[in-house]
């Protein structure tokens, strides 16, 4: 069997065992990728597959230079691909992509024990965690708390709605408010009638009008 015809079985076999397998990317026909280990996993590595023309009778190329495995060190990366090129040997001549992607991830804490793990905390961790101090001025003031007496008085106030009537607190107002500030919606001709009473009873004409009232008063008495 010629070998694009060992690779095309090959990939229609890789497309149905990783279907819907989200560490698994297909580049190409020829290229393809797998991540071992879950995302935010310290020691997660993803490994790259290509097949050459010659492919499966010849190597793979099996590579590590992946954006992915930035933080892994480069002597990790070697001996992990020193074990896959174990493996390839082990299965040349046959399809091993899928045997090479399963072993990385049967093998992947013994390919990654000695990697050191970086711990970052990420900005949306350190707000989950830790909250701001918030400036004074910006502090909002507490609501003023209201005693128990407070609260059955305004509750004896409200009607059956849970609502205050309309002008419930009228009574405080004008307690509050000083006397002279009614002054000022009097009408004009209260003004005038006060003025005239006054006057009249200032006038020296009117203590006259209080004998004759009294006598008047005397008279109907007897």
């Amino acid at each position: 069997m010629a070998a694009n015809e060992d690779q095309e079985m090959e990939l229609e076999a890789l497309r149905s065992i990783y279907e819907g397998d989200l560490c698994f990317r297909e580049l190409s026909p020829v290229s393809f990728q797998y991540r071992i280990g879950e995302n935010g996993d310290p020691k997660a590595f993803l490994i790259e597959v290509s097949w050459p023309e010659t492919y499966p009778q010849t190597a793979p190329v099996i590579s590590m230079d992946a954006f992915f495995n930035n933080t892994i060190s480069a002597s990790i990366k070697r001996s992990i691909l020193d074990k896959l090129m174990v493996e390839v040997e082990a299965n040349l001549g046959t399809a091993m992509t899928y045997t090479l992607f399963e072993y990385a991830k049967d093998n992947k804490e013994l390919f990654m024990e000695n990697q050191p793990v970086n711990t970052v905390t990420s900005v949306s961790n350190s707000i989950a965690i830790g909250t701001p101090d918030v400036p004074a001025s910006k502090k909002k003031d507490k609501k003023e708390q209201l005693s128990k007496t407070q609260k059955r008085k305004l509750a004896d106030k409200t009607d059956n709605k849970g609502e205050l009537p309309r002008g419930w607190n009228w009574v405080d107002v004008i307690k509050k408010t000083n006397p002279i500030f009614f002054l000022a919606f009097l009408p004009n001709f209260v003004w005038i009638l006060l003025w005239c009473l006054i006057h009249f009873y200032m006038h020296p004409a009117c203590k006259y009008f209080q004998v004759i009232f009294f006598n008047v008063k005397k008279i109907c008495k007897k």
